[in-house]
């Protein structure tokens, strides 16, 4: 995918970045010239374009020895992605109360860690932009979701205050919330191969309604939205979270 983005001369952290969005918006963000660091438990590919930093999120005193790190030798930070997350599923009565734990740490936690670290950076500058990745879960019930989609829920929350906390200094928090798209994490929820068929199509005893654009979203997809919310072409746009997945929603 060509992307009519320049971010020559800007640094850019992203989380998550070791596979699926955070992976494809790391490399985007290369590609458009940026100076990336990604963030992830793992790194599993041979090589990566981007610089690579191990570290989980969701451990407070982790992420500030490494951020205070990075920080002490690149003080500017330009662009924040926010794009670590885990998934586990199981009816609420089900779910072993460390998933619960596990999803909130992870998907809100993670966020949480990482501004506490930055968000400093960012006041001093009085320039930046924040883009963080949840989840249209976020924006409709599923079953078998109640962790993940409270986690993200909670992640939508706390980005829309630190949007509003941060705008008045020129610093741009926005969301962006895919629907199905081409995982590892989508593909762990597909066993058999009419799967991907059956997620467009929707599922009515689950009251989940299909995607009305007939098809699943490529990362690429979700890391266009991402720049685009980065970049200098979106400077007026502020606490905004754009929905992107395919409609399935219906604008929710």
């Amino acid at each position: 995918m060509s992307l009519p983005f320049d971010f020559r001369g800007k640094i850019v952290w992203v989380t998550g970045a070791g596979k699926g969005i955070g992976y494809h918006t790391a490399l985007a963000f290369h590609q458009a010239g940026a100076q990336v660091v990604g963030f992830d438990l793992r790194f599993d590919q041979a090589d990566y374009p981007f610089a690579c930093q191990v570290m989980n999120v969701a451990d407070a005193a982790e992420v500030k020895t490494v951020c205070q790190r990075l920080l002490a030798d690149q003080p500017r930070l330009d662009v924040l992605v926010n794009g670590a997350g885990i998934l586990r599923i199981g009816s609420t009565e089900e779910l072993a109360f460390e998933d619960w734990q596990a999803c909130l740490a992870v998907n809100a936690g993670g966020a949480f860690n990482m501004f506490q670290q930055t968000l400093p950076v960012f006041r001093q500058q009085r320039a930046g932009a924040i883009v963080t990745i949840a989840s249209n879960a976020a924006h409709a019930p599923r079953l078998g979701m109640s962790a993940y989609g409270a986690s993200k829920a909670a992640l939508r929350s706390l980005c829309l205050t630190v949007g509003l906390e941060m705008a008045p200094l020129g610093v741009r928090c926005n969301i962006v919330s895919p629907g199905s798209t081409d995982t590892d994490m989508q593909r762990s929820l597909w066993h058999t191969p009419e799967a991907e068929q059956e997620m467009i199509n929707g599922f009515q005893d689950q009251y989940k309604l299909g995607i009305p654009l007939r098809k699943i979203a490529k990362p690429q997809e979700i890391a266009a939205n991402i720049l685009f919310l980065a970049s200098d072409l979106a400077s007026h746009v502020v606490l905004q979270d754009i929905v992107v997945d395919g409609g399935a929603t219906l604008g929710a």
